[in-house]
């Protein structure tokens, strides 16, 4: 799959998800096998552009190309400014965010809201459009099927978005106001495949090889993108392109593997965030890798009492000492 310049290693993306891909996550997922990671949602708003948040959202160092950041906003001009700050600051990509279904962006016009505005996105989109296109950088959307149910009108938006010049639309299956309740809607993706040419990326309820094998057959996508799925799995991308190729399932990792690999994220993590907010944001992380273990439980309740990131670090290795390093790491199981 290519966009814009672009060859992708594989169909198989990271969704961006505010306060979880992080630059430290982005880096380990792709090192496990996720073929693309957008950035998280970064305001347009220039007043915010030196807040620390905002700041941290648009640190790229030592990410692998392309580096791609969503923004996010409700005024055409902004926007576009916005565009041109990311690409000096060394984005390849810019995404627009139209799906976030989040109230604070919603209640501002931005994300998902938008759609609610047929007129507003064909200009929000076409401002931002002539903005990349001198420095040759392609514009991606990712939005949501409609904002309810009564009111869907993806194929609509996929359609104006193809016309005004956009690379790629990334559909989540779902209204905004469904949030993420229900199924996701794969009937309204394939439908929307068959009126566009650009690169469709299917978004929704992937958790498994076997789902996105349906996904990607079903709808005809051109890729898939995994969201919640990947919450304390980062592996699932090489688990799913392995069953894409091969038909067949990869290893989990080993309790050894998962050992490296959790630790060296942390490492990042605290590197990025600092010792105050690293330890506090890193809990979350540690949650959802030892989600369903029964004999983390004690673990982790001893974990977010710490606000040290050394003392984190071995109560994680404490853990891990008490686990088989050859023994498969299933969650959910012992």
């Amino acid at each position: 799959m290519r966009l814009g310049s672009w060859t992708l290693p594989n169909t198989v993306f990271i969704a961006p998800m505010a306060g979880v891909t992080d630059r430290p996550y982005r880096r380990l997922c792709k090192s496990l096998g996720a073929g693309y990671a957008v950035s998280e949602m970064a305001a347009s708003n220039p007043r915010l552009w030196d807040s620390v948040k905002t700041s941290r959202r648009l640190n790229h160092e030592g990410e692998i190309d392309p580096i791609a950041v969503q923004i996010a906003g409700s005024d055409p001009d902004m926007m576009a400014e916005a565009a041109v700050f990311n690409i000096q600051k060394g984005a390849r990509i810019i995404d627009i965010n139209m799906g976030c279904p989040a109230k604070k962006v919603c209640n501002v016009l931005s994300g998902s809201a938008l759609l609610k505005d047929e007129d507003l996105i064909a200009r929000l989109l076409e401002s931002v459009v002539k903005a990349c296109t001198p420095h040759q950088v392609p514009v991606t959307l990712k939005t949501r099927t409609g904002w309810d149910p009564e009111s869907r009108n993806a194929v609509r938006v996929a359609k104006l978005a193809e016309s005004i010049g956009i690379a790629a639309l990334t559909l989540h299956g779902r209204t905004r106001c469904d949030f993420y309740q229900g199924h996701a809607e794969y009937d309204t993706l394939r439908e929307v495949k068959q009126h566009i040419s650009i690169p469709l990326i299917a978004n929704g309820d992937i958790d498994s090889p076997e789902k996105a094998k349906f996904v990607l057959e079903y709808t005809q996508a051109d890729a898939i993108m995994v969201g919640r799925a990947a919450q304390g799995r980062p592996w699932i991308f090489r688990e799913i392109q392995h069953y894409l190729e091969h038909g067949s399932h990869r290893a989990p990792p080993s309790f050894g593997e998962l050992r490296h690999c959790m630790l060296e994220h942390l490492e990042d993590h605290y590197s990025f965030y600092g010792e105050y907010t690293g330890v506090r944001t890193a809990r979350k992380h540690i949650g959802w890798y030892l989600a369903d273990m029964p004999n983390a439980n004690h673990w982790l309740k001893h974990i977010n009492q710490i606000n040290s990131t050394r003392e984190q670090l071995q109560a994680l290795e404490q853990w891990f000492d008490l686990c088989p390093a050859d023994a498969p790491y299933i969650q959910g199981q012992t």
